[in-house]
């Protein structure tokens, strides 16, 4: 492992100016991802600013029942944070399902969106890959690709975006605020993650020594019965092949709003606005749900190992909604 220095940040002012001192400083909270980058030689980050005594870790309740959630939080305090379970359940229970217990308590909720692709090319530091080489080439494109995306994939990249907790944020719209060289920005999560395109390493419209600060969740009466499901090879702190994030609101049997985002099968969080679309102002059935599924999912490429997740991904949708319904929350 190469030799890094350390700083710790007083306040934010501190850590700005620590972190725009050194071109190859990262921030540091929880560490969980960003350590095991710099160990496998794939962070190229050389001094490393904590930020752990920033006054950042507050969730606190907005007038239209909203949430604010400092970036500091930790994964475990905010899925057990009262005002999430009631009002967002989906983004607890994505929370509860992303890993175990010692890795929520050390893991920020910043840095969980910030963190790197799971893709096993990326971090064996020897296949091909566009994200850790720029015009290397993706060995997953014709390797291994059972986990890979299925849905927003470039001929450069077609690596899973692997958190949890984003993709019910994506479904609530929530907003990413930061502080940096350009001063205070709030970015829409679902602009927060980018596409591959031709550029798969840029993963984030953020500049160097830009700090996420918090996470603004907007007042959504729908979040209230809301559900995420994740389907994996294994019932443990597996990675999803398939989840689900799924809120729904039925009037007279006809569906007045809907909220889907898709876990497992996009290149970053991916929010199902074709689905969205179909449904509402439709029959709130299963019939509904399955054409709605179907539509959201024409535009998938597959590969070899992953042409699996088209299906997975249309039943996940369908039994998202069918629990909502049912009155099931998991």
């Amino acid at each position: 492992m190469k030799p890094l220095s350390y700083s710790r940040a007083t306040d934010v002012d501190d850590a700005l100016a620590l972190a725009a001192a050194n071109p190859a400083s990262a921030f540091l909270a929880g560490g969980t991802n960003e350590v095991d980058l710099i160990r496998a030689g794939i962070s190229q980050s050389q001094h490393l600013v904590d930020i752990n005594e920033l006054p950042l870790n507050a969730v606190e309740d907005r007038f239209d029942g909203g949430l604010h959630i400092g970036a500091l939080a930790r994964m475990s305090d905010v899925a057990r944070t009262p005002s999430v379970v009631q009002r967002y359940p989906a983004i607890s229970r994505a929370l509860l399902l992303s890993a175990s217990e010692q890795l929520r308590n050390m893991a920020s909720m910043g840095g969980n969106l910030r963190q790197r692709t799971r893709c096993a090319y990326l971090r064996d530091g020897i296949s091909p890959c566009n994200k850790r080489e720029p015009g290397s080439g993706c060995a997953a494109l014709d390797g291994f690709n059972r986990g890979h995306a299925i849905l927003g994939t470039s001929e450069h990249c077609i690596a899973t975006h692997p958190s949890d907790v984003a993709v019910a944020l994506v479904a609530f719209d929530a907003v990413v605020q930061t502080l940096g060289p350009r001063g205070e920005r709030a970015l829409p999560i679902d602009d927060f993650f980018l596409l591959p395109g031709d550029t798969p390493d840029a993963e984030h419209p953020i500049a160097h020594g830009e700090l996420i600060v918090g996470i603004e969740v907007p007042g959504a009466h729908i979040a209230r019965r809301s559900v995420y499901l994740k389907f994996r090879d294994r019932q443990s702190y597996e990675f999803a092949l398939v989840s689900v994030a799924a809120a729904i609101a039925v009037h007279d049997g006809v569906v007045a709003d809907v909220r889907l985002a898709l876990g497992g099968v996009g290149t970053k969080p991916w929010r199902a606005r074709r689905a969205e679309a179909e449904l509402v102002g439709g029959p709130a059935d299963d019939a509904a749900f399955r054409r709605a599924a179907a539509v959201e999912l024409e535009g998938a490429v597959v590969r070899e190992h992953n042409a699996f997740k088209v299906e997975l991904a249309q039943r996940a949708i369908v039994r998202g909604l069918s629990h909502i319904l049912n009155g099931r929350s998991s």
